[in-house]
């Protein structure tokens, strides 16, 4: 399937409108930063890649205001990625896209060499963001064999990155070698971003599945029906722990006993050796009425609602990360730490 979810083209940024799939397909033009924090905020793009892309299409889209109005400066496009940090903490890719953009336009003071600058280092993220999904697929691809029955949780696939995806990337790549799979998709609640967006994705690339609710994995695991566990990553720590959408914790504990192999894709952009343990991962809190609204219930004051968007799975209970330089293993602090030696987030050798 060679579906475009986001695209910038004749300075124009238009993203697939996820909150109405599998409804229909609606494409946004986002032409103003507030648009883009807005889009993000309200899961319009999502996933920790796709956001990171965006981000970085977003502030092209501020510049290009700015120089319309004959306001651009380094110094106002600092507080534009300020602002635009802040619209969901937990994916560290949303910080790392607006870090590396101003990070090469900081000394520039030419307009138009800032508008140039900024529109090749976004085109660069998004064509490296391509790229590295497709070394994630063929590394996590060689864990896969003919007839697997795979389990996965949310949405990791064209939908959340810019380009195959991560561990739906895994699972489109052992695809294309022939191999017979089959994934089980959870529903992914509150949401339902494996309901609404992985099913679809998978019956798009004429991938078996199957969708599961979010409790019945342990059951199917029990009747030894699944074979491999994969996920995706929005913020991994130094040691390995990692945070992803919320009930990723559970299916961990779940694959540890049953002796079911975990494990998580991610490009280097979603580690974070900043943070050496999971419980330093700022958790997103999202509105009660994500939870409310699968029930038709509307937001009545005495309903008290626990929402976190995300949990974190300690790194003992993965088995590996694919990453686009190959799969690391346990110990995770001394192979992340190795790896941030020789590369930098670009992919260039230090």
């Amino acid at each position: 399937m060679n579906l475009e979810t986001i695209s910038f083209k004749n300075n124009t940024l238009k993203i697939l409108d996820q909150t109405v799939l599998p409804s229909r397909q609606e494409y946004l033009h986002l032409a103003t930063l507030e648009q883009v924090i807005e889009a993000i905020k309200t899961l319009k793009v999502r996933g920790a890649p796709a956001i990171g892309v965006v981000a970085a299409y977003g502030l092209v889209v501020e510049a290009l205001n700015l120089n319309k109005n004959h306001s651009l400066t380094a110094e106002k496009l600092k507080e534009s990625a300020k602002l635009l940090k802040t619209a969901r903490p937990t994916a560290v890719n949303l910080a790392w896209a607006a870090d590396r953009m101003i990070g090469r336009i900081e000394f520039l003071s030419d307009a138009e060499e800032i508008l140039s600058v900024l529109k090749n280092e976004a085109l660069a993220i998004h064509e490296e963001d391509k790229q590295t999904c497709d070394k994630i697929g063929e590394f996590g691809s060689q864990l896969i064999s003919d007839g697997f029955n795979i389990l996965t949780h949310c949405n990791t696939g064209f939908l959340a990155t810019g380009g195959i995806g991560t561990a739906l990337g895994v699972v489109y790549k052992a695809f294309e070698q022939g191999k017979k799979v089959h994934v089980f998709v959870d529903e992914t609640r509150p949401v339902g971003q494996g309901a609404r967006l992985t099913y679809w994705e998978l019956k798009q690339n004429n991938v078996p599945a199957t969708l599961i609710t979010d409790n019945m994995a342990g059951c199917l695991m029990k009747d030894k029906k699944v074979d491999f566990v994969i996920t995706g990553a929005d913020r991994i720590a130094l040691n390995g722990d990692t945070a992803n959408k919320i009930g990723t914790y559970p299916l961990a504990v779940l694959a540890q006993y049953h002796n079911i192999p975990f494990y998580v894709a991610a490009p280097l952009s979603t580690f974070d050796p900043s943070v050496k343990e999971g419980d330093q991962i700022p958790i997103e809190q999202r509105s009660k009425n994500e939870v409310l609204k699968f029930w038709g219930i509307d937001s009545l004051d005495f309903y008290e609602v626990f929402n976190p968007a995300f949990d974190v799975t300690p790194g003992e209970l993965i088995t590996g990360i694919i990453t686009e330089y190959g799969i690391l293993q346990k110990p995770y602090t001394d192979q992340i730490t190795r790896i941030f030696k020789h590369f930098n987030n670009k992919g260039d050798v230090l």
